[in-house]
């Protein structure tokens, strides 16, 4: 067994040492051949540049926001009755001063025939009792009817004179409680599903019936850190602030404009709210949805910048590759500044026109040659 173990032991060894040689001739041809052959010593690597750019930017910031209606209108019944029909689309729009509910006008109508009933009478009475006392008058004069029948007569004209204007009240709010058995639209609007269906009793004032969202136009509301406040209120008080928003996955931007900034910082969150008002005509947006936002907050000038993609970290700090003249790259320590969705600032470290690797990277070691690759 010892002698097992033993010749075990001289095959690694004699292994290890075949191994330890072959690798010293190896190295010695590579070498040898390096020294002839140069440029295989130092493989050039393809990469993708970018130059730094010197000058303007503008500077945005990207925060997740939702769409929100313009107005909600949750339409109710004005006066009591039974739901006759509904006339519009659940999902559909309609437009201001639409007829869109009707109630049952049978009570409201026979309380308008008895107001204007009542009206005719009072008035009849009236231009009776008018006529008895211009009649009286002259008779009075003469002595020939007594001062307590022409008082009489005076007040019993007055009486149906105020009557006939509280008839006349009572007759327009008739009429008025009659037009409310039609329900119009408030505003352009999308209707939601009904609320309530014919046959239905509904309740003045208390019965919901639909409720309206105005999309056109429409908010789109989100919020940005409270450290931004500043820049952004600066920008809104020089003029109207353009704000941008995509649908999550889509390459269409919708142009809106700043409306509003809250008068407050939700402590909880750090953050203040703000809305965009959007014209939304295509009706591309519907209340609740989530739109990407961007919104510039400051603007830069003559500073350097690159492709986000550039900018490398490491444990003595941020750096890029940067590529000379002879195509080799050297990679550089800087000092970031703002960024940009797509573009960092370089506040020391760059001069504008050099040129950084954007693509190949994880390849590259301080003094590698590169090739510059082109297309794709």
């Amino acid at each position: 067994m010892p002698q097992q173990t033993l010749k075990r032991l001289l095959i690694v060894v004699l292994v290890l040492v075949g191994a330890g040689t072959a690798a010293r001739y190896l190295w010695r041809d590579r070498a040898a051949a390096s020294a002839v052959h140069p440029d295989m010593a130092a493989q050039a690597v393809p990469v993708k540049v970018a130059s730094a750019q010197q000058g303007a930017i503008d500077l945005s910031l990207k925060v997740i926001g939702s769409a929100q209606a313009w107005s909600t209108v949750t339409v109710q019944a004005r006066v009591d009755g039974q739901l006759q029909s509904i006339s519009f689309k659940p999902g559909g729009h309609v437009r201001k001063g639409e007829a869109i509910i009707h109630i049952d006008p049978s009570l409201l109508q026979s309380q308008l025939d008895e107001a204007l009933g009542n009206l005719a009478k009072d008035k009849a009475q009236e231009v009776n009792a008018q006529a008895l006392l211009r009649r009286y008058g002259p008779l009075l004069a003469k002595g020939y009817v007594a001062k307590s029948a022409y008082d009489t007569a005076k007040a019993d004209a007055g009486l149906y004179a105020a009557a006939v204007k509280a008839d006349q009240a009572a007759v327009e709010l008739a009429r008025t409680q009659l037009g409310y058995a039609t329900i119009q639209a408030p505003v352009d609007s999308i209707a939601g599903a009904p609320l309530v269906y014919p046959g239905a009793q509904v309740t003045a004032n208390n019965t919901n019936l639909v409720v309206l969202n105005q999309v056109q136009p429409i908010y789109i509301t989100f919020a940005i850190p409270e450290a931004e406040l500043a820049a952004l209120k600066a920008a809104y008080a020089r003029g109207a602030v353009p704000v941008s928003a995509r649908l999550p996955g889509s390459k269409a931007n919708m142009q809106a404009t700043l409306d509003f900034i809250n008068n407050a910082v939700d402590t909880s969150t750090g953050t203040i709210q703000l809305k965009a008002e959007y014209a939304n005509k295509d009706d591309e947006l519907t209340p609740g949805q989530f739109v990407e936002v961007t919104l510039p907050t400051a603007s830069l000038k003559n500073v350097v910048t690159v492709p986000a993609v550039a900018l490398q970290n490491s444990p003595s700090g941020s750096f890029v590759f940067v590529v000379d003249d002879d195509d080799v790259v050297h990679q550089r320590l800087v000092t970031v500044g703002a960024s940009t969705a797509s573009r960092v600032v370089i506040s020391k470290g760059l001069q504008g026109g050099e040129r950084v690797v954007t693509d190949g990277q994880l390849l590259l070691v301080d003094g590698a040659h590169v090739r510059i690759a082109t297309g794709g």
